[in-house]
């Protein structure tokens, strides 16, 4: 299973050195949205607020960002959906969806056209990379409200490495977890060939708790997913670093949400909330709730 939030292309801009980003020069613009029925192509800002509910699109099974406990919506992605809603004064409501072959898929399906078959698109996506070649490549989206940088980190247990955290070179010969099909899969391969001390699981959650349960010495992965497996396993005397990454070109993104080029009011007011949240540390505490270190964005 593929990173949820990174298309095949994104994981290339972050596993080799990029080229002026910034511009937009070359790129091709994707057709836009053929004219649909309203509620194909989402709610205005005055209609949500009239309807008095927004609702969410957001990542299932993806600890410790988004997923579902006891019937109910959980998750730092949840928990900051709801500080969009009351800062609209509207009633949140979560639509957890699956994640597709990529990112430029779940944009369509779920931001600005919606599935082919019974699908409509949700008023915000959130956990969508803030990247100058998406804004470039894809126009249907707007692309803001940044709230937090995620980064690649290597998680460890501490009586196998006391004097300092392993780095990838280490994986030549100690076992290490990963997501199968994910950035670090895809980097530590590129670095190191296709070991057998590369263990491949179906996502980090999997990867951390064979990390915990002895079949590992490491696990390479984001790191708000890792650190969640400290929280998970607090007994297993796990570590998280991050070491220098050599050919790892951009071993941090930022994350922000998703909105219809249509509804930019839509897009501005988020950011505000958003902006908001972080000044007054409320993002912040988010985080140390779930136990998870928080990087702030550069906005």
């Amino acid at each position: 299973m593929v990173n949820r939030f990174l298309s095949l292309v994104a994981m290339g801009a972050l596993l080799f050195p990029a080229g002026a980003y910034a511009r937009c020069e070359g790129h091709v613009p994707q057709p836009k949205p053929q004219n649909t029925f309203a509620q194909d192509v989402g709610r205005k800002l005055d209609r949500i607020i009239e309807d008095g509910w927004i609702e969410f699109a957001l990542y299932e099974d993806y600890r410790p960002w988004s997923y579902e406990e006891k019937g109910k919506a959980k998750g730092v992605d949840v928990e900051i959906a709801r500080l969009i809603a009351a800062d609209l004064g509207v009633e949140p409501r979560f639509r957890l969806v699956a994640a597709g072959e990529n990112l430029e898929a779940d944009l369509l399906n779920y931001v600005w056209k919606g599935a082919v078959i019974g699908g409509h698109v949700s008023d915000v996506m959130l956990h969508v990379p803030y990247d100058s070649e998406l804004v470039c490549r894809i126009e249907q989206v707007t692309f803001t409200g940044q709230y937090a940088i995620e980064s690649v980190a290597i998680a460890y247990k501490g009586e196998e490495y006391p004097e300092k955290g392993p780095t990838p070179p280490y994986f030549r010969v100690d076992p290490v977890a990963v997501e199968n099909d994910s950035i670090a899969d895809f980097y530590l391969t590129s670095l190191i060939g296709s070991v057998p001390k590369i263990h491949r699981y179906k996502s980090a959650g999997a990867a951390m708790d064979a990390l915990a349960s002895g079949e590992t010495l490491a696990a390479m992965g984001p790191r708000a997913q890792l650190e969640d497996g400290l929280v998970r396993h607090p007994e297993a005397g796990l570590k998280v670093h991050e070491p220098p990454l050599v050919g790892f070109a951009r071993g941090k993104w930022t994350v922000g949400v998703g909105v219809n080029f249509q509804h930019k009011d839509l897009g501005y007011t988020v950011d505000m909330a958003i902006e908001k949240a972080l000044a007054d540390g409320r993002i912040a505490k988010i985080f140390a709730d779930y136990g998870l270190t928080f990087a702030p964005p550069q906005r």
